[in-house]
């Protein structure tokens, strides 16, 4: 579940390894290039936690960052 935090939508998620969670993120990167809407990435061995906000609307959520959280959860 996308938790709000901070003016962002977080969210963690765990891999079996780090090809998986790489995988993921490569992923992540063209569902985010078709959007136009780059969150923020961080990558632990087997845990990828993202950050999704609008940066030119004052670093606020809006609905950008949900539509994209919804194309992200699709990934899985």
């Amino acid at each position: 579940m996308w938790e709000e935090s901070n003016n962002k939508l977080r969210k963690e998620f765990k891999f079996k390894d780090f090809i998986e969670a790489a995988a993921f993120i490569t992923k992540v990167s063209i569902v985010s290039e078709k959007n136009n809407h780059h969150p923020e990435i961080y990558n632990i061995y087997n845990k990828v936690i993202i950050d999704l906000c609008t940066h030119d609307k004052e670093n606020k959520i809006t609905s950008k960052d949900y539509n994209l959280a919804k194309e992200i959860d699709k990934i899985l």
